[in-house]
């Protein structure tokens, strides 16, 4: 059922806030600055979410007329580059002002919230506007920009963004062990009717049996981690030595390394690990086993049940930018006890990316997921201390490159 008008509005209003907050952080001077070389500058990103917006409900659910026509395509896709090499054939040699973007973007939010507030968004005759797909599509898109944005905004020097101070805690955990999740069957994905907006690979809904497994109550942890690089494992993107002392790089700071809170790696570095401790990374089935199904054979929306994602639940939906303990939100546990699954770093497994039975590309944004179908990315569950609590529900796919080290990303074990 397609939200009111007045909810998809506040939404969209929302989350221009948060977008602006966000932006904010980064001081003039570093607008054109690239602190990941494999994305585009700052000055990219804050043109592509309202073009973005324009374009794929104005432009192309509506027919509307356009606005400024070669900003719309300056800003119309990012870039998900396998390499350096790559990532140089998008280099530009000039990008607008600032003060030209912010202008764009102005114009793009006046046009879309009219959409919102008055167009026939809701358009059963049009693919892109059926159940109001483009106007959910808008709006998800730019809460997941706002979290690739962090991504770059946390490896930009501290001398050139804004600091948020922030409240770090730091203590002994339980001592890891295993869970047995007994055999049963997971659902992935949802069928249309399911859920109110779905992007194109959380659909169709298929029950897939899982044997009976173990699987670790917490993720690995940075304390975890440090017994693998004494050994020869690598050394975590995040972290920095200095005089013997391993320090974690925070978003805005940085701090001794907290042994108690989940380690950020790529997917390649996360198998490195399960294979030294003779173990293994979970597939997506068994993921949601552990986190949605329940001893007695039925299935929850979340690990906790079926309320709404709230602070006592997990570390997301920007209540901090950075982790904390892996033991801190007992209440998020899943049936099995299994916890910190949804928050805190999302979680890696060992599913290639690729589409569910019955697939089809999303008639407002049909490239969103059938270009990343490559065999290289590897599906990622839960959520990261800056996802938006929309974006938390079973049925939604996460996806990166095996060999990316930037975002937010942690594991758990399974034998």
């Amino acid at each position: 059922m397609l939200a009111t008008r007045s909810r998809l509005g506040d939404w969209y209003r929302r989350n221009r806030e948060r977008s602006a907050t966000l932006f904010s952080l980064i001081e003039d001077e570093a607008f054109y600055d690239r602190p990941i070389p494999l994305r585009h500058p700052f000055a990219f990103y804050e043109g592509h979410v309202p073009a973005f917006s324009f374009n794929t409900l104005c432009a192309r659910g509506l027919g509307e007329a356009s606005i400024d026509p070669a900003f719309q395509k300056l800003f119309e896709r990012g870039i998900d580059p396998g390499s350096l090499d790559e990532a140089r054939r998008h280099d530009r040699a000039e990008w607008p002002s600032r003060a030209a973007v912010a202008a764009f973007a102005a114009q793009c939010d006046e046009r879309v919230e009219r959409a919102l507030e008055s167009a026939r968004i809701d358009d059963p005759g049009v693919p892109s506007l059926r159940r109001g797909q483009a106007a959910y599509t808008i709006l998800e898109h730019e809460q997941m920009h706002q979290e690739t944005l962090m991504y770059i905004v946390h490896q930009l020097g501290y001398d050139r963004k804004r600091r948020i101070a922030g409240r770090h805690e730091d203590h002994a955990v339980p001592a890891q062990r295993f869970v047995r999740i007994g055999a049963g069957t997971a659902t992935l994905g949802a069928d249309p009717d399911e859920i109110a907006f779905g992007w194109d690979n959380e659909f169709r809904r298929i029950e897939v049996p899982v044997g009976e497994f173990e699987i670790a109550e917490y993720p690995v942890t940075n304390g975890d981690w440090l017994a693998f690089v004494a050994d020869g494992g690598p050394i975590p993107t995040f972290w920095r030595e200095r005089d013997g002392d391993w320090l974690l790089r925070c978003t805005f700071e940085e701090i001794a390394l907290p042994r108690s809170w989940p380690v950020y790696v790529s997917h390649d570095q996360a198998e490195a690990y399960a294979q030294w401790t003779g173990t293994r990374l979970p597939s997506e089935a068994e993921f949601h086993r552990a986190a949605f199904g329940t001893p007695n054979g039925e299935e929850r929306a979340f690990p906790w049940g079926d309320e709404k994602p709230a602070p006592a639940h997990g570390n997301f939906d920007f209540e901090r930018f950075d982790p904390e303990p892996v033991d801190a939100h007992p209440r998020g546990a899943s049936a099995w006890g299994v916890a910190d699954l949804v928050g805190n770093g999302w979680e890696w497994t060992a599913t290639p990316f690729g589409p569910l039975p019955g697939f089809e590309p999303m008639a407002s944004y049909p490239q969103y997921s059938a270009d990343f179908f490559d065999g290289t990315h590897y599906v990622m569950k839960g959520a990261s201390p800056v996802t938006s609590a929309e974006l938390i529900r079973r049925s939604f796919r996460n996806w990166f490159f095996g060999d990316y080290p930037y975002m937010y990303a942690k594991f758990r074990c399974v034998r």
